[in-house]
């Protein structure tokens, strides 16, 4: 008797401690906490309140944009020389397709579709809570010269033909929205999700921006003298530079309002101010150009406004908006500013509804 209670007791304890081995909770490793973490700020990304957005009811969405784009040239010298260039207005058409938070999308310039001189690419990531837009712009060579100041007074001018500019820009840019649970800049500007309620927030970001510019400043004489035969002046060194490049790394802060007017429509604003520290390099005419060091590194204010309206049911949208950025650099001997910009038109539809509305909506 005493032997077989031993032995159930020798039996039943292992048992039990191992049962009280299962009830503890296992330690997650290191990588399985940085997946768990990984996860939960994912999830963050796209917390909103559904009372004021709707979010994606689809997988897919295409949309056909055509893109009026602008842009301006200012360059001045020490001594107060100023030539401002900027191209014909054009109209660029072409598609965008979007998948989940990614957006594509390439356009052509139409008065430009056998030489394909102009490009512009486009990539965008977009949630609730932060953006990310990729660009990359190129010029051709339809620039004019609309005024310039060599000393003898303005002179405005409806657009001299000039060919020795071209201009190239690419882009990175960041920012986070405060009030993301219930301000949707997607819904203005991406077209992801639907602002169904009014709401505003503060924003704030970050940039890196890289200009490239060429110039044949002998041509640029020639053209001014050619415009005015009776100039005497000539471009002084602070203007003689055959390239230039830019490097502009920003930090930004502003604001943005929508504003659902009626069902299924909204107007979206934001403006925001960045101060960027500017740093640009480029080659010159030894012979005219005497500077120790033709570069610039300081710090400038620049600034870019979004306005849009759109309407939107969730599948089919249509709508416009408009966007322009602005830059400054500035140094004793020569500055520049520009800015540059594009009003876009766009018609689209989403679709490949997701399995968790498929439920919802009974389909």
């Amino acid at each position: 008797m005493f032997r077989l209670l031993a032995i159930a007791l020798f039996v039943a304890l292992p048992m039990h401690m191992l049962a009280q081995d299962d009830s503890i909770p296992k330690k997650k490793t290191f990588v399985g906490k940085a997946v768990d973490g990984l996860v939960g700020v994912v999830k963050e990304f796209n917390n909103i309140d559904t009372a004021f957005i709707e979010p994606q009811h689809y997988k897919f969405t295409t949309t056909f944009m055509s893109t009026y784009t602008f842009e301006s040239y200012r360059i001045r010298s020490s001594s107060g020389q100023t030539v401002r260039f900027s191209p014909e207005a054009n109209i660029k058409v072409g598609p965008y397709i979007g998948w989940s938070l990614l957006f594509w999308g390439y356009t052509i310039d139409l008065a430009y579709i056998s030489a394909n001189k102009k490009r512009e690419l486009d990539l965008s990531v977009y949630t609730s809570m932060l953006g990310i837009d990729f660009f990359y712009r190129k010029s051709g060579h339809d620039y004019r010269i609309r005024s310039w100041d060599l000393g003898d007074g303005e002179n405005t001018v409806t657009g001299i033909p000039f060919d020795g500019l071209n201009v190239s820009i690419t882009g990175l840019n960041g920012y986070y929205i405060v009030n993301h649970r219930k301000f949707s800049y997607p819904a203005a500007f991406s077209q992801s999700s639907c602002q169904r309620r009014s709401a505003g927030s503060f924003m704030f970001g970050g940039g890196y921006t890289r200009h490239t510019l060429d110039l044949d400043y002998h041509r640029l004489q020639q053209a001014l003298e050619t415009a005015s035969p009776e100039l005497s002046e000539k471009l002084d060194s602070g203007l003689l530079f055959n390239k230039i490049k830019y490097t502009d790394v920003s930090a930004s802060a502003g604001y943005g309002y929508n504003w659902v007017f009626s069902r299924n429509w909204l107007l979206s604003a934001s403006l925001s101010a960045s101060l960027a520290y500017k740093h640009s390099s480029g080659n010159h005419d030894p012979i005219n150009f005497f500077l120790d060091d033709f570069s610039i590194s300081n710090f400038n204010f620049d600034g870019v406004g979004r306005l849009g309206v759109i309407w939107n049911d969730s599948k089919w949208y249509f709508g416009a908006y408009g966007v322009v950025h602005s830059y400054n650099y500035s140094k004793s001997r020569f500055a520049t500013s520009n800015y540059f910009g594009n009003v876009k038109v766009y018609v689209g539809i989403n679709f490949g509804r997701k399995k968790s509305h498929k439920i919802q909506s009974g389909q």
